[in-house]
C-alpha cells in the first residue's frame, strides 16, 4: 500500500479526485481515474470549437486538436484560454506550442497543477 501526498482536491461530480504530487506512486486504477476525469473535463472545454463531430464522439488521449477535431489555430487559443481558467493555472507559452493533442495537455495540465 502507497501513501500518497495530496497536491491538488476538487470535486469531479458525486466524487472527490486527487491529484497527486508529481513523483509520488499510485495504484494504476487511481492514474486512470484521474485521466479519465482529465479527459471528460477537457470534451467539455473543446466542444464548442470542434468541426468534427464523429472525431469528437471517439476523442481519447491520443486525439489531436487540429488534425482530428479540426480545431483552428484561433480556436485553440481559446481552449487553452478555457482550460486555464477550469483548472486555474497559467499556460506559458513554451506550453501553449506544445498543446497540440489531448496526451498533450493532461501532461501540460498535470505539470501545472503540481507547480502550485
Amino acid at each position: 500500500m502507497h501513501v500518497l501526498s495530496l497536491k491538488n482536491i476538487w470535486i469531479s461530480g458525486n466524487r472527490k479526485v486527487y491529484a497527486v504530487k508529481a513523483g509520488m506512486k499510485a495504484n494504476h486504477k487511481k492514474n486512470k481515474m484521474i485521466k479519465v476525469d482529465f479527459i471528460s473535463k477537457l470534451k467539455t472545454i473543446v466542444k464548442p470549437y470542434i468541426q468534427d463531430e464523429e472525431a469528437f464522439a471517439n476523442l481519447n488521449e491520443n486525439t489531436d486538436f487540429i488534425n482530428d477535431l479540426k480545431i483552428n489555430s484561433a480556436n485553440l487559443v481559446d481552449v487553452i484560454l478555457d482550460v486555464e481558467d477550469e483548472f486555474d493555472i497559467e499556460i506559458d507559452n513554451d506550453s501553449m506550442e506544445k498543446m497540440l493533442s489531448v496526451n498533450a495537455a493532461i501532461s501540460i495540465i498535470e505539470s501545472k497543477l503540481a507547480e502550485k
